[in-house]
């Protein structure tokens, strides 16, 4: 008979995954690590309510000791900078600047996904190469460009600046969406009697979705939290200036109104939540879509 010893047993790492003991620590760490990251969103949703003598004051408080609630309403008569103007700006640019590079980084991707032509891995190189430059970086060169194309102070400057510089990211995720769709479905289609056209938005469209709503999520935001360009470009027409922009009009040399830039971070943190939540039912329905079919 065997002995006791020679009994197998199971590895350490193995068990502590399922070791009941371990279940609150994963808990307990979990929960720190969530309030960790929401604790700084809840001071600043705190201090929009706070006065700025409360705000100032030393020691601090937590909670407000009187709510404010006209801070959202006041902030956007304040004569520092025309906010209503500003944020109807930010939506423009983000918005118009995410559809611009949609209109051209889907076909492009498309094509580079599924046709092979010659210089086509130095056309994907170059464009992998542009996402290493930033606006920050080029700001000088970008001002003197659009100064002498009478851009200065124009949406449409900056509309051209965030589109150009979202460009390569959405190409590439959405290249390689593309190439995970095996030939054979286009060739099925176009036996069908489907022009290439038709294939893009009737055959592969619904099966890449996730590379689209990623595109998306990610010019959009980049072009909302937009700020050395815009700072540089638009400083002459504070009316233009995005949100990013006209948030520092706030702090001053000698006073700054934290009570506004807290209510103002909350208004500019607000239009990309309501874009994520939309667009992530249209992602399930898609894939679902996409599934069935």
């Amino acid at each position: 008979m065997a002995s006791a010893s020679n009994t197998p047993r199971k590895s350490s790492r193995y068990t502590s995954a399922t070791d009941p003991g371990s279940v609150p620590l994963r808990l307990i760490f979990g929960v720190a690590l969530v309030l960790l990251f929401l604790v700084p969103y809840l001071v600043m949703i705190l201090g929009s309510f706070k006065s700025l003598a409360e705000i100032s004051r030393t020691p601090p408080t937590f909670w407000p000791e009187e709510w404010h609630l006209g801070n959202y309403i006041s902030m956007w008569s304040v004569t520092e900078t025309p906010l209503p103007h500003n944020l109807l700006a930010t939506i423009t640019i983000a918005g118009s600047a995410t559809l611009l590079t949609l209109a051209v980084a889907l076909p492009a991707a498309y094509y580079t996904a599924k046709f092979r032509f010659p210089g086509r891995l130095a056309f994907l190189f170059l464009v992998l190469m542009t996402q290493m430059l930033q606006p920050a970086v080029l700001v000088v060169g970008l001002f003197r460009e659009f100064f002498l194309l009478g851009g200065t102070g124009q949406l449409w400057s900056m509309i051209l600046i965030n589109a150009a510089f979202n460009m390569s990211f959405g190409t590439w995720i959405m290249h390689s969406f593309f190439s995970t769709i095996p030939k054979e479905v286009d060739e099925s289609a176009r036996l069908d009697g489907a022009s290439s056209w038709q294939i893009l938005w009737r055959i592969n469209m619904p099966l890449v979705w996730p590379g689209i709503v990623t595109a998306v999520i990610f010019t959009f935001v980049a072009a909302w939290n937009e700020f050395a360009a815009s700072l540089v470009i638009l400083s002459g027409s504070p009316e233009n200036q995005p949100l990013s922009v006209a948030l520092f009009s706030f702090v001053g040399q000698y006073q700054t109104k934290w009570q506004y830039v807290f209510g103002v971070s909350i208004v500019a943190i607000v239009p990309v939540l309501i874009l994520f939540a939309i667009i992530e039912k249209k992602l399930v329905a898609g894939l679902t879509a996409g599934a069935i079919k």
